[in-house]
């Protein structure tokens, strides 16, 4: 069965997060579990945590599909040993905001070289601190989004989200999130060769280690590694690709979420989705 939903606001509370998910007819969700563009954020209450928890059961989507996101401040490749600690510290503090709301999914961009290094340097940062995020948490899946490739950005191919897993090696503790707008711009024509880019994740990765979707139509066209999101079926993806999306059975129990660009039309985007879907 598939789950969709959308990245809902967190404004007033985090408990707030279910009651705006069940708005727009959501049958899985993403969210914030702080003001994603600061570095701290005061500690979860225990009032917030139940009345999340008590939300969540009155709305009926499970836990495992509440896909959490990280700060965009975080960049867990960073050169700079003094900076990658901070983004570290953030990072396993979401993770453990994560755990605290009994959710388990924590996704995240890798991370950036800035072009200070290497590619390889990059992942080796980003590994390194995945493992001591694993060590400091415990049961937080961390989940690597797939990228654009704009600017200095890491995860743009599949090779690199598969070497930064293979580096952490404890695959039950990571996994992936594939962005539709992402996969395309990077260069992964799932427009023209859906079932040919699926292959390859599955080759080069896994479906086993796939634990959420991004589901977004691009305003960059195909390989132009821009990160533009656009309304379902408004796009130079179109609406085949996600009516595809819902009849395969990969995709089956894990959040599809929505960024798409106007939120207005999240209801009517999740309806739609909801039509096409495959129960498998």
């Amino acid at each position: 069965m598939k789950y969709i939903g959308a990245h809902v606001s967190i404004a007033g509370g985090v408990e707030n997060a279910p009651l705006n998910a069940q708005k727009i007819g959501a049958t899985a969700f993403a969210m914030f579990t702080k003001n994603q563009r600061q570095w701290k954020a005061k500690p979860l209450t225990e009032k917030s945590i139940d009345a999340f928890a008590e939300n969540l059961k009155t709305i009926g989507i499970d836990q495992k599909h509440v896909l959490a996101h990280d700060s965009y401040l975080i960049n867990l490749g960073n050169q700079d040993q003094e900076k990658r600690e901070k983004s570290l510290a953030s990072f396993i503090d979401e993770a453990k905001r994560v755990e605290q709301l009994g959710l388990t999914l924590l996704n995240f961009h890798p991370g950036s070289h800035l072009r200070e290094i290497t590619e390889e340097q990059c992942m080796d940062h980003i590994a390194n601190s995945l493992k001591q995020a694993i060590d400091s948490t415990e049961k937080a899946i961390f989940v690597l989004e797939t990228t654009a490739g704009q600017g200095s950005n890491i995860g743009y191919s599949f090779e690199q989200l598969a070497a930064i897993i293979d580096r952490v090696g404890v695959k039950e503790r990571v996994g992936v999130c594939i962005d539709t707008c992402h996969i395309y711009s990077a260069g992964y024509d799932i427009k023209e060769d859906y079932e040919g880019v699926m292959q390859q994740f599955e080759q080069i990765i896994g479906f086993e280690m796939l634990k959420g979707v991004h589901l977004n139509d691009s305003k960059a066209t195909l390989g132009q590694k821009l990160d533009r999101h656009n309304s379902l079926g408004e796009g130079f993806l179109g609406w085949k690709v996600f009516e595809q999306i819902m009849q395969d059975c990969r995709f089956d129990d894990i959040p599809l979420v929505l960024e798409t660009i106007d939120s207005d039309l999240w209801p009517e985007e999740i309806d739609k989705l909801k039509v096409h879907s495959k129960n498998c």
